[in-house]
């Protein structure tokens, strides 16, 4: 059974951490800060995420689930995002279940720190990442979109 990730005192301050370093350009060079507006305030949110690259496209995963900057980022279309004080503004594109899994594997090997809020293994087969797929979703980053 995965882990469930709650937002408390602790994750808001190691948040923080993260979204200093990231904007300082320190850090796995995954890693960036995500900004997208609120869909019911117009706030702007930030919070720090991981992209993933392969064969010149990048996505983000929703590692920890279905939190606001996914309800967000669905509602805008776009998120921008920075590091190292360099920032883009891009289109976001959620992905099927089926064609989450490659990226979803990818995502487990190269950050083992979220394993334990997954119910799949990097052992697991196609169909079982693929249902896990609406747990975590994916989003295709589209520049000059």
């Amino acid at each position: 059974m995965a882990k469930t990730y709650r937002v408390h005192f602790g994750t808001r301050m190691i948040n923080r951490v993260f979204h200093t370093l990231t904007g300082l350009g320190m850090g796995n060079g995954y890693r960036y800060n995500l900004s997208v507006r609120g869909r019911k305030s117009g706030r702007l949110y930030s919070t720090p995420v991981d992209v993933m690259s392969a064969g010149g496209e990048r996505w983000v995963v929703a590692a920890y689930g279905v939190g606001d900057w996914v309800r967000n980022a669905r509602a805008a279309g776009r998120i921008g995002l920075s590091r190292g004080g360099r920032s883009e503004s891009v289109g976001v594109v959620e992905l099927g279940p089926e064609e989450s899994v490659p990226v979803l594997r990818q995502y487990l090997r190269e950050v083992p720190v979220t394993r334990p809020y997954f119910d799949v293994t990097p052992d697991s087969s196609d169909a079982e990442f693929a249902a896990e797929a609406a747990r975590h979703p994916v989003f295709r980053l589209v520049p000059g979109a």
